[in-house]
């Protein structure tokens, strides 16, 4: 990404005069956010009921797919035209937030200026970077572990269940895949967040205060589990995992059937079975669920430097929190913040995939344990990078277990700057 600047001491919140509508000024928002052209007709549709109840408010608009997108952000910022509104999701939020980029929305909070009494308490906690509120949360995310259902019922084999251990969920892959001759399950060793629930699992982290969560022994132990996984059957050859750690949903093995499995977001459900007419199930990864959290899929936060902070932040309340809204934007997302308004999108939908997601989502929220990670330091983009660079070096065999724990801590230190 590119350089970001530093910003200078800008005044606190309530120090501009626009405040969603009370004033006969006429204020125009910038708004950026990334996404496909499903989310931009959505998010479109929002601010255009916003300045519907809100005449003096209106927005200039700007979207792009993922691809670019902070780097035009970063480019945006370094010039002088930051929006006053972006969205971001945790691989940047610590960054920016250390760099002085966002507003902290705390006084807002305080204030109920913007209502976070209706999110669960961990998913907006999930937009704190060193106590301050650097976003406020827009979609609840968790993991989930897909799988092929009409491929287990044309061979008569039962689904995996939500508290299995990793081992039974490998010893399940390798009875899948003798029967079906199809690899029962994608190897995880390189997606960073079947690592890091695993590592919860284990009495470690990601990350804990701005440093690694974990050592060497826990990454030894999960590439030696998967290096097991493959050597009884469980998972593909190397070529097909290289295949399946490609980012594009579109390419998970669950949906081209190269394996029965795969290890995806919650939210990413509806999108996998527009590439597939299989039945497609979903549960919390393998070991104890209470490991996994309510992630904030993104965010949405204001840039400190803006002149229209008031206005801006009653922008972020009613995006949140309007019913009306809720309804537009759904689930593209993520599960809406508001558990009220997620409860009236899910009882009004229509859409049999987003119901799905809801109910599913839901259900796993009623495991999560008490405590959520925090927000990953600058850097964490990196991590997950290298981590599939080297889960790959042990799945081609060019280096041990051992030897790959050992790398990938080194490199996971160099990219949070930790000594």
């Amino acid at each position: 990404m590119a350089a970001v600047p530093f910003l200078a001491a800008t005044a606190a919140c309530g120090d501009d005069d626009s405040s969603g509508g009370s004033s006969s000024k006429t204020t125009e928002l910038s708004f950026f956010w990334w996404g496909a052209q499903a989310r931009a007709d959505l998010t479109d549709q929002a601010l255009a009921l916003y300045t519907k109840k809100h005449p003096n408010v209106t927005f200039k608009k700007t979207w792009q797919a993922n691809q670019g997108y902070f780097d035009k952000l970063a480019t945006l910022v370094a010039g002088g035209n930051a929006p006053d509104i972006f969205q971001i999701d945790d691989n940047y939020i610590a960054e920016y937030s250390s760099r002085g980029i966002t507003l902290d929305l705390t006084p807002y909070k305080e204030s109920n200026k913007i209502d976070f009494s209706k999110f669960p308490e961990s998913l907006w906690k999930y937009g704190l970077v060193d106590n301050k509120l650097a976003g406020m949360a827009f979609g609840e995310n968790t993991q989930g572990l897909v799988w092929d259902q009409s491929l287990l019922d044309k061979y008569k084999l039962q689904p995996p269940k939500t508290g299995m251990s990793w081992d039974d969920f490998i010893t399940w892959a390798v009875g899948v895949s003798k029967t079906a001759k199809i690899p029962g399950t994608m190897d995880p060793s390189a997606i960073y967040q079947a690592l890091w629930v695993y590592l919860r699992q284990n009495g470690a982290d990601l990350y804990k205060n701005n440093q690694l969560g974990f050592d060497e022994s826990h990454i030894n132990a999960w590439f030696s589990l998967w290096k097991g996984a493959r050597a009884k059957g469980a998972c593909p050859t190397p070529d097909v995992i290289h295949e399946g750690n490609a980012t594009d949903i579109s390419k998970q093995l669950v949906v081209t059937g190269k394996a029965d499995t795969s290890w995806v977001w919650v939210n990413q459900m509806p999108e996998l079975k527009k590439n597939t007419k299989d039945e497609l199930g979903v549960m919390a990864y393998p070991g104890d669920p209470s490991a996994q959290w309510a992630r904030a899929s993104m965010y949405f936060s204001i840039f400190r430097g803006s002149k229209n902070k008031d206005a801006a932040a009653d922008v972020l309340n009613f995006l949140a929190n309007d019913p009306d809204a809720g309804k537009i934007l759904g689930t593209d997302r993520g599960l809406p913040s508001n558990l009220d308004v997620r409860k009236l999108v899910a009882d009004t939908t229509t859409d049999p995939n987003m119901k799905q997601t809801i109910a599913v989502q839901t259900d796993l929220g009623t495991k999560f344990g008490p405590n959520s990670p925090t927000v990953p330091p600058k850097g964490h983009s990196k991590v997950k990078t290298e981590l599939v660079r080297i889960a790959e070096e042990v799945t081609f065999g060019r280096q041990t277990p051992a030897q790959g724990a050992t790398a990938f801590v080194i490199a996971a230190k160099a990219a949070i700057g930790q000594s």
